[in-house]
């Protein structure tokens, strides 16, 4: 894993929606940054945000995969548990395959004791309602009881992946809210996330307008000079409180 992320960017960032988020990231030309379908098993709370530590899986072929594989302390999926960095999220590429699980949940309970960030598959889990009562983000695209061994092999981990038809490179900043997760280039994160922040902050006042019966037409993007004058305002008396 090639980047960190400050604690001051990671605080920021969790009071940032992947909606903002993504918005961002089109206006550099980045499309196709949000992991597709995929969503929490459980809403626990904040947002997840870490740099991506990565586990790529194969079609599982029958001499290669037996219930013995496990037995190999050098079985990428198990190396991957336990050398995922703390703060780090696990993304795994499971090809889109949920029909064999990607985890379970002693797996993913090991990778939450060892103070990792998250974990993300654009499969599935097993053992889902276990996984979903830790105060651990976890995200998937469905449950699936049968172990990964009948569908996928464990090849690699810490390398270039595809995760919900996204690039996902180790040190790329994941962050995952109640819509889903998304995926910041590690060389963009603090610029984009300077920009939500401003964001965020306008959305909030459009929000407000739009509950007193203002209409989006000048207001959303703001172009009537007085809706900016109003905004000018806004901020300058919500940044006193």
């Amino acid at each position: 894993m090639s980047s960190t992320i400050s604690e001051s960017i990671k605080t920021k960032l969790k009071a940032i929606s992947t909606a903002t988020l993504a918005t961002s990231l089109f206006k550099r030309g980045l499309k196709n940054q949000f992991i597709q379908n995929v969503s929490p098993l459980k809403l626990n709370g904040e947002s997840m945000v870490g740099p991506a530590f990565t586990l790529r899986y194969i079609p599982a072929r029958e001499d290669r995969n037996t219930i013995n594989a496990f037995k190999n302390p050098e079985h990428p999926q198990r190396r991957a548990i336990e050398e995922c960095p703390p703060g780090a999220v696990l993304v795994i590429d499971s090809r889109k395959n949920a029909r064999a699980a990607s985890a379970g949940s002693i797996l993913v309970t090991r990778l939450y004791k060892r103070g990792a960030a998250g974990i993300v598959t654009d499969g599935g889990f097993r053992d889902s309602e276990e996984i979903a009562e830790l105060p651990f983000p976890s995200y998937h695209q469905r449950p699936s009881a049968p172990t990964n061994l009948t569908l996928h092999e464990a090849l690699e981990f810490n390398v270039p992946i595809g995760c919900g038809d996204v690039a996902v490179f180790p040190g790329d900043i994941v962050v995952g809210d109640k819509d889903g997760v998304i995926v910041i280039p590690a060389d963009l994160v603090e610029e984009v996330t300077e920009e939500c922040q401003d964001m965020t902050v306008y959305e909030s006042f459009v929000m407000e307008m739009v509950k007193k019966g203002i209409p989006i037409i000048g207001l959303y993007p703001l172009t009537d000079p007085d809706l900016k004058l109003a905004f000018s305002k806004w901020k300058t008396e919500h940044s006193n409180k």
